[in-house]
């Protein structure tokens, strides 16, 4: 699991990890529990370009249905299969296993800090 504190942040609670020139993305624990029970996640194929601020998947669960919104431009080059057969990781694990796309960028936009996040949800 990564430290929270070296995340970055979108005001979509979502969690963007970099490494290089491909970016992890991933709910907020915040976000998850917000949500309640997940149960079924639909996630972009890999090979598709998304578009930053853009609808590229969906989350819903027993309460509601919310929507993963691109943090970066880019290819996915991996969708986490895992958590399509088995939705619940985005509760039990959502900084870890429950991680949810792949991208490669060529540019990373500003994006917030774990203090800049922990302050917009209060925490």
């Amino acid at each position: 699991m990564p430290d929270k504190t070296t995340l970055q942040y979108t005001p979509e609670h979502e969690w963007v990890q970099v490494d290089g020139d491909v970016a992890t993305v991933g709910i907020t624990a915040y976000a998850a529990e917000k949500l309640g029970d997940v149960v079924f996640v639909d996630l972009p194929a890999a090979g598709s370009n998304i578009a930053s601020g853009k609808v590229v998947g969906e989350i819903e669960s027993t309460k509601s249905v919310g929507e993963l919104f691109a943090p970066v431009d880019g290819e996915i080059v991996e969708a986490n299969q895992a958590v399509v057969d088995s939705p619940e990781l985005v509760n039990s694990d959502p900084f870890g296993e429950g991680w949810l796309i792949k991208v490669r960028f060529a540019s990373l936009p500003e994006l917030l800090s774990f203090d800049e996040y922990s302050a917009l949800v209060g925490e």
